[in-house]
């Protein structure tokens, strides 16, 4: 199918936010030439403030602004009946590309592409197939599993936890890469240290049911802990800054945090207990898009973020760097070498 991409223009107009609900829709055709130079994201039910990928995608986007001078705005969705209705007011907006964030908008990015042929999508953190539509995914599995390492190598207790907030691929996708670090670590050392909270095998574990409710991560962060663990991977958005505050109760317990580095995105009070963070770098790669964007390069081949091109990775371990001996930094730098070169696989039926 081939397809017209509308062009972005060269003004810098200040980035604004939409809450669904505060705007009406344009009638179709109203953007036309008048909305040229512009991207429209739309959040899913998490919001934009949820310290995730929503967060991530617009601030790529935000610097897409500051760099290559569009207009983006982002349409900010509070319940699952918002979807669809978002993704239409972006498209209607007439502008060049529309990005959407999140496995619960796979089918309305996927009507509207269909009726929309002329007009580039991208969906991050989930894989369509579709002649207009971008995935944004990352092999988050790879960093991970260096982070899994990490706490086997690091825990006094010889138990470490994690938890999700829904059993879906972009979730287990870490749990996964986690689990399979720590045996990495109890093969390397004879060791035998525990992960609770998923068993890869089956495929099957600890989940709060929602990304949201901070009490729910907090109460089953705290099971974990009453069963000794003292370094848990929650992937559960927001939910995951419950167990943060009850690593904060807990003498000797420290978190993983996922998608951007907590250090930096979580309140300060969060800081002592930020063992490190698995990150996404969603933001280089909505950069990038835009760029092809206006280019006339945008393709639907998918963006795949892995430790080669720096897509994924680990934070620094910032005020718990004295817990890591410089071994253990070692070990963990051979292994992102090693995944890097394709002599470790890191394997998961979530994979991208």
């Amino acid at each position: 199918m081939s397809r017209r991409r509308v062009g972005f223009g060269v003004a810098l107009v200040a980035a604004s936010v939409v809450l669904a609900g505060c705007q009406a829709a344009p009638e179709k055709g109203d953007g036309g030439d008048a909305s040229a130079g512009c991207v429209r994201m739309v959040t899913n039910s998490g919001g934009l403030e949820d310290r995730s990928f929503n967060q991530s995608s617009w601030e790529g986007l935000q610097q897409a602004e500051e760099e290559l001078g569009v207009e983006a705005e982002a349409i900010v969705s509070t319940s699952e009946t918002d979807l669809a209705p978002n993704v239409e007011q972006a498209v209607q907006s007439g502008c060049g590309l529309v990005v959407t964030v999140g496995w619960e908008l796979a089918d309305p990015t996927l009507e509207q592409a269909a009726a929309n042929p002329d007009v580039a999508f991208a969906i991050v953190d989930e894989s369509v197939e579709a002649p207009n539509v971008k995935p944004v995914v990352f092999d988050t599995a790879q960093a991970a599993y260096l982070a899994g390492y990490l706490a086997a190598g690091v825990t006094r207790t010889g138990v470490v936890a994690t938890f999700g907030g829904g059993n879906q691929p972009p979730v287990t996708l870490f749990m996964d890469g986690f689990v399979d670090g720590v045996a990495k670590y109890n093969e390397v050392h004879g060791t035998s240290v525990r992960a609770l909270g998923w068993d890869k095998a089956s495929q099957d574990g600890a989940f709060t049911g929602d990304f949201e409710d901070v009490n729910k991560g907090k109460t089953l962060a705290e099971g974990f802990i009453d069963q000794g663990a003292d370094v848990i991977l929650p992937v559960a958005g927001q939910v995951g800054e419950g167990a943060a505050a009850a690593a904060l109760e807990r003498d000797g317990v420290s978190i993983v945090w996922v998608d951007s580095d907590g250090y930096e995105s979580l309140p300060a009070d969060f800081r002592p207990v930020i063992l490190t963070s698995v990150l996404k770098n969603t933001q280089d790669a909505m950069v990038t898009i835009v760029g092809d964007v206006q280019d006339d390069a945008f393709t639907a081949d998918p963006y795949v973020g892995t430790l080669e091109n720096a897509g994924v990775e680990i934070a620094p371990y910032h005020d718990l760097a004295s817990l890591v001996t410089p071994e253990l930094d070692g070990e963990i730098e051979g292994l992102r070498q090693a995944i890097i070169a394709g002599e470790i696989v890191v394997e998961s039926p979530s994979a991208p």
